[in-house]
Protein backbone atom coordinates (compact mmCIF):
# COMPACT_ATOMS: atom_id res chain seq x y z
CA UNK A 1 0.00 0.00 0.00
CA UNK A 2 1.42 3.45 -1.12
CA UNK A 3 1.80 5.80 2.10
CA UNK A 4 3.47 8.12 3.41
CA UNK A 5 4.94 10.32 6.25
CA UNK A 6 7.13 13.39 7.08
CA UNK A 7 11.03 12.63 7.28
CA UNK A 8 12.55 13.20 11.22
CA UNK A 9 13.80 16.44 10.30
CA UNK A 10 10.64 17.64 8.32
CA UNK A 11 13.09 18.12 5.58
CA UNK A 12 10.72 16.36 3.12
CA UNK A 13 8.25 13.09 3.04
CA UNK A 14 9.22 9.28 2.68
CA UNK A 15 6.98 7.75 -0.22
CA UNK A 16 6.58 4.25 0.61
CA UNK A 17 5.31 1.11 -0.96
CA UNK A 18 6.08 -1.98 -2.64
CA UNK A 19 7.23 -2.31 -6.30
CA UNK A 20 3.69 -2.39 -7.47
CA UNK A 21 2.97 0.86 -5.97
CA UNK A 22 4.98 2.89 -6.69
CA UNK A 23 5.35 1.01 -10.67
CA UNK A 24 0.97 1.92 -10.89
CA UNK A 25 2.16 5.42 -8.95
CA UNK A 26 4.75 5.99 -12.19
CA UNK A 27 2.62 4.41 -14.96
CA UNK A 28 -0.21 6.92 -13.79
CA UNK A 29 2.35 9.79 -13.97
CA UNK A 30 3.53 9.18 -17.51
CA UNK A 31 0.29 9.13 -18.27
CA UNK A 32 -1.22 11.78 -17.09
CA UNK A 33 1.43 14.31 -18.26
CA UNK A 34 1.91 13.61 -21.36
CA UNK A 35 4.93 13.32 -24.31
CA UNK A 36 7.16 16.05 -23.93
CA UNK A 37 5.80 18.91 -25.67
CA UNK A 38 2.23 18.10 -25.82
CA UNK A 39 1.22 20.86 -23.65
CA UNK A 40 2.27 24.19 -24.52
CA UNK A 41 2.95 26.03 -21.35
CA UNK A 42 3.62 23.24 -19.06
CA UNK A 43 6.75 21.89 -20.26
CA UNK A 44 8.57 23.10 -17.02
CA UNK A 45 6.00 21.52 -14.77
CA UNK A 46 5.82 18.49 -16.02
CA UNK A 47 9.72 18.54 -15.66
CA UNK A 48 9.02 19.11 -12.60
CA UNK A 49 6.67 16.31 -11.91
CA UNK A 50 9.31 13.92 -13.55
CA UNK A 51 12.06 14.71 -11.45
CA UNK A 52 9.66 13.35 -8.44
CA UNK A 53 8.63 10.08 -10.76
CA UNK A 54 12.44 10.30 -11.01
CA UNK A 55 12.84 8.79 -7.51
CA UNK A 56 9.85 7.16 -7.42
CA UNK A 57 11.61 5.19 -9.76
CA UNK A 58 14.24 4.27 -8.33
CA UNK A 59 12.85 4.02 -4.93
CA UNK A 60 10.85 0.89 -6.64
CA UNK A 61 14.23 -0.43 -8.71
CA UNK A 62 15.80 -0.92 -5.16
CA UNK A 63 18.20 1.67 -5.43
CA UNK A 64 17.09 4.37 -2.28
CA UNK A 65 15.63 2.85 0.95
CA UNK A 66 14.73 -0.72 1.03
CA UNK A 67 12.59 -2.27 4.50
CA UNK A 68 10.81 -5.26 5.54
CA UNK A 69 7.35 -4.51 6.64
CA UNK A 70 4.77 -6.94 8.38
CA UNK A 71 2.09 -8.05 5.54
CA UNK A 72 -0.76 -9.10 7.86
CA UNK A 73 0.09 -13.34 7.55
CA UNK A 74 -0.37 -14.63 11.28
CA UNK A 75 1.08 -18.33 12.05
CA UNK A 76 -2.01 -18.78 13.02
CA UNK A 77 -3.02 -18.49 9.35
CA UNK A 78 0.11 -20.61 8.59
CA UNK A 79 -1.01 -23.08 10.51
CA UNK A 80 -4.93 -23.13 8.96
CA UNK A 81 -3.55 -23.27 5.64
CA UNK A 82 -0.76 -25.54 5.55
CA UNK A 83 2.12 -23.72 4.29
CA UNK A 84 5.33 -21.75 5.39
CA UNK A 85 5.57 -18.17 3.71
CA UNK A 86 7.60 -14.91 5.10
CA UNK A 87 5.50 -12.68 7.51
CA UNK A 88 7.03 -9.35 5.79
CA UNK A 89 6.94 -8.17 2.32
CA UNK A 90 9.58 -5.70 1.04
CA UNK A 91 8.98 -2.43 0.54
CA UNK A 92 11.21 0.07 -0.85
CA UNK A 93 11.29 4.24 -0.30
CA UNK A 94 12.34 7.87 -1.41
CA UNK A 95 12.69 11.02 0.03
CA UNK A 96 11.82 14.12 -1.34
CA UNK A 97 11.11 17.60 0.07
CA UNK A 98 8.07 19.15 1.06
CA UNK A 99 7.66 21.79 -1.26
CA UNK A 100 8.67 19.81 -4.71
CA UNK A 101 5.93 17.32 -3.62
CA UNK A 102 3.56 20.07 -3.04
CA UNK A 103 4.16 21.74 -5.88
CA UNK A 104 3.68 18.24 -7.68
CA UNK A 105 0.24 17.92 -6.13
CA UNK A 106 -0.57 21.39 -7.16
CA UNK A 107 0.38 20.69 -10.78
CA UNK A 108 -1.02 17.70 -11.67
CA UNK A 109 -4.21 19.00 -10.90
CA UNK A 110 -3.66 20.71 -14.30
CA UNK A 111 -2.38 17.46 -15.94
CA UNK A 112 -5.94 15.70 -14.45
CA UNK A 113 -7.63 18.43 -16.28
CA UNK A 114 -5.88 18.29 -19.62
CA UNK A 115 -5.43 14.42 -19.90
CA UNK A 116 -9.46 14.67 -19.28
CA UNK A 117 -9.93 16.50 -22.17
CA UNK A 118 -7.42 14.59 -24.39
CA UNK A 119 -8.76 11.23 -23.42
CA UNK A 120 -13.06 12.48 -22.82
CA UNK A 121 -14.51 10.31 -20.41
CA UNK A 122 -12.28 9.00 -17.14
CA UNK A 123 -15.20 6.35 -15.88
CA UNK A 124 -13.07 3.46 -16.99
CA UNK A 125 -9.68 5.02 -16.93
CA UNK A 126 -7.54 3.66 -13.96
CA UNK A 127 -4.54 6.01 -13.89
CA UNK A 128 -6.58 9.35 -13.06
CA UNK A 129 -7.60 8.01 -9.96
CA UNK A 130 -4.23 7.23 -8.88
CA UNK A 131 -3.08 10.72 -9.30
CA UNK A 132 -6.10 11.53 -7.20
CA UNK A 133 -5.03 9.00 -4.62
CA UNK A 134 -1.33 10.35 -4.53
CA UNK A 135 -2.63 13.95 -4.34
CA UNK A 136 -4.89 13.17 -1.46
CA UNK A 137 -2.06 11.01 0.40
CA UNK A 138 0.44 14.40 0.07
CA UNK A 139 -2.27 16.43 1.72
CA UNK A 140 -3.16 13.92 4.31
CA UNK A 141 0.18 13.51 5.38
CA UNK A 142 0.57 17.63 5.56
CA UNK A 143 -2.26 17.57 7.65
CA UNK A 144 -0.54 15.85 10.46
CA UNK A 145 2.14 19.09 10.63
CA UNK A 146 0.02 21.88 10.34
CA UNK A 147 -2.45 23.36 12.43
CA UNK A 148 -6.52 22.75 11.02
CA UNK A 149 -7.44 26.14 10.73
CA UNK A 150 -4.55 26.55 8.19
CA UNK A 151 -4.95 23.38 6.53
CA UNK A 152 -8.01 24.11 5.62
CA UNK A 153 -6.67 27.40 4.08
CA UNK A 154 -4.59 25.21 2.28
CA UNK A 155 -7.31 22.68 1.18
CA UNK A 156 -9.70 26.16 -0.21
CA UNK A 157 -6.23 27.31 -1.97
CA UNK A 158 -5.93 23.53 -3.18
CA UNK A 159 -9.30 23.86 -5.02
CA UNK A 160 -8.92 27.13 -6.23
CA UNK A 161 -5.33 27.60 -7.16
CA UNK A 162 -4.73 29.73 -10.47
CA UNK A 163 -3.54 27.27 -13.69
CA UNK A 164 0.49 26.11 -13.46
CA UNK A 165 0.48 27.22 -17.10
CA UNK A 166 3.81 29.19 -17.66
CA UNK A 167 4.71 29.01 -14.25
CA UNK A 168 8.36 29.94 -13.15
CA UNK A 169 9.27 26.36 -11.48
CA UNK A 170 12.65 28.04 -10.59
CA UNK A 171 10.76 29.56 -7.35
CA UNK A 172 10.14 25.87 -6.23
CA UNK A 173 14.42 25.52 -6.13
CA UNK A 174 14.12 29.02 -4.14
CA UNK A 175 11.74 27.30 -1.53
CA UNK A 176 13.49 24.13 -1.86
CA UNK A 177 16.95 25.88 -0.61
CA UNK A 178 15.16 28.03 1.76
CA UNK A 179 13.75 25.35 2.98
CA UNK A 180 16.39 22.93 3.26
CA UNK A 181 18.62 25.60 5.23
CA UNK A 182 16.18 26.11 8.17
CA UNK A 183 16.33 24.28 11.30
CA UNK A 184 13.45 21.54 12.47
CA UNK A 185 11.43 24.06 13.82
CA UNK A 186 11.85 26.37 11.60
CA UNK A 187 10.17 23.90 9.14
CA UNK A 188 7.49 23.32 10.78
CA UNK A 189 6.69 26.67 11.45
CA UNK A 190 6.96 27.24 7.96
CA UNK A 191 5.13 24.69 6.23
CA UNK A 192 1.87 26.12 6.23
CA UNK A 193 3.20 29.33 4.63
CA UNK A 194 4.91 27.41 1.58
CA UNK A 195 2.43 25.25 0.65
CA UNK A 196 0.24 28.40 0.31
CA UNK A 197 2.41 30.41 -1.75
CA UNK A 198 3.10 27.84 -3.87
CA UNK A 199 -0.96 27.49 -4.16
CA UNK A 200 -1.30 31.35 -4.62
CA UNK A 201 1.06 32.25 -6.84
CA UNK A 202 1.49 35.37 -4.44
CA UNK A 203 3.28 38.89 -5.31
CA UNK A 204 6.66 37.14 -4.11
CA UNK A 205 6.33 34.34 -6.39
CA UNK A 206 5.23 37.02 -9.10
CA UNK A 207 8.17 39.36 -8.02
CA UNK A 208 10.42 36.31 -9.06
CA UNK A 209 8.62 35.56 -12.11
CA UNK A 210 8.83 38.86 -13.71
CA UNK A 211 12.54 38.62 -13.44
CA UNK A 212 12.70 35.06 -14.91
CA UNK A 213 10.62 36.22 -18.01
CA UNK A 214 13.48 39.05 -18.06
CA UNK A 215 16.35 36.84 -18.23
CA UNK A 216 14.35 34.75 -20.78
CA UNK A 217 13.48 37.71 -23.51
CA UNK A 218 16.61 38.77 -24.69
CA UNK A 219 17.00 35.04 -25.96
CA UNK A 220 13.62 34.18 -26.29
CA UNK A 221 13.81 31.39 -24.19
CA UNK A 222 11.12 29.41 -22.50
CA UNK A 223 10.78 30.65 -19.02
CA UNK A 224 11.69 26.72 -17.45
CA UNK A 225 15.18 26.75 -19.54
CA UNK A 226 16.68 29.39 -17.33
CA UNK A 227 18.75 28.23 -14.88
CA UNK A 228 19.27 29.15 -11.14
CA UNK A 229 22.36 30.28 -9.84
CA UNK A 230 22.52 28.69 -6.49
CA UNK A 231 23.10 24.91 -5.98
CA UNK A 232 21.45 21.86 -3.79
CA UNK A 233 23.75 20.38 -1.57
CA UNK A 234 25.35 16.89 -1.83
CA UNK A 235 23.75 15.58 1.07
CA UNK A 236 19.88 16.36 2.54
CA UNK A 237 19.72 15.75 6.62
CA UNK A 238 16.34 14.12 5.74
Amino acid sequence: MLSMKTTPNHTGVKISGDYFDLDELNQAIYQVIGKEGEFHGYEGSRLRILGVSYEIRHAAQGDRNVESVFNGLHEHTKKQHGFIAPDKNIYFSAEVLWPELLYAAYALRDFVRLYADKRGDLLADTHAPVIAKFQALVLECLQGHVPNDEYAAILEAFRKSPSVNDYAIQYVDLLNLKYIDMTKQQREKSLSTIAMKLALQDPEYQAFRKQVIDAATPGKLPIHEIGIQAEYPDQVEW
